[in-house]
């Protein structure tokens, strides 16, 4: 028998780690090997376990499970990544894409779904859910009548880092302190995404960090 696909499962709401874990202990391929409340952990923890899959929770404090899923992938090119969520989102399933998971299974039907999509993911195979594939195929529409592509980012990974933490609350020498930049180097990056981004407050800029899934309403 081959050994089990080592799982590192993040999310930080314990009840939902507890319920995936049971659909995943369920199969006698597939270990979950580290468990952990937030995206830096999972980060952190993949320097000291060998895992096969990360499955991701979208939302989660100080490092959302897009921002997570970024850093992994350029760390461990070959390590295969799912992303969880209560949202069916479009701009969260691009930008997914877009980071390099292998998919996104909705939480409300985990059950149903995440156990195909882990075992797609390890195949190398794209799990895409049926809603999915509405949004995929209106937007490949839509950009064959435009003759464009996806649009590009319009922040830095590192203003992404300071706008979720902007928009969770923290102060400027609090994002200083958690990122060790300097307070001014934090106030310089907020005042480019203003400009870049067309905003006029920190009002805005917590709307904006909703609709781009770095936090929940």
């Amino acid at each position: 028998m081959t050994d089990p696909t080592r799982i590192l499962l993040a999310d930080d709401h314990a009840l939902v780690r507890r319920g995936v874990r049971l659909i995943l202990d369920g199969e006698p391929d597939l270990a979950v090997v580290a468990e952990v409340d937030n995206g830096a952990e999972a980060v952190a923890r993949l320097r000291t376990r060998d895992v096969d899959l990360a499955i991701l929770d979208i939302a989660m404090p100080r490092m959302t499970g897009l921002q997570a899923a970024r850093e992994l992938a350029r760390r461990q090119p070959d390590l295969r990544i799912l992303l969880l969520t209560m949202y069916d989102n479009e701009q969260y399933f691009f930008e997914a894409l877009r980071v390099g998971a292998s998919g996104y299974v909705l939480k409300s039907v985990a059950d149903r779904d995440l156990v195909e999509a882990c075992h797609a993911a390890m195949r190398g195979e794209s799990f895409i859910y049926p809603g999915a594939v509405t949004a995929l195929v209106r937007d490949y529409l839509e950009r064959a009548r435009q003759g464009g592509r996806l649009p590009a980012r319009l922040i830095t990974n590192r203003e992404e880092e300071v706008l979720k933490l902007v928009a969770e609350g923290h102060t400027s020498k609090e994002i200083a302190d958690l990122l060790v930049i300097s307070a001014k180097t934090v106030e310089r990056h907020r005042a480019n995404m203003l400009q870049k981004l067309g905003l006029r407050d920190r009002l805005e800029l917590t709307r904006y960090a909703i609709r781009a899934g770095l936090i929940e309403p």
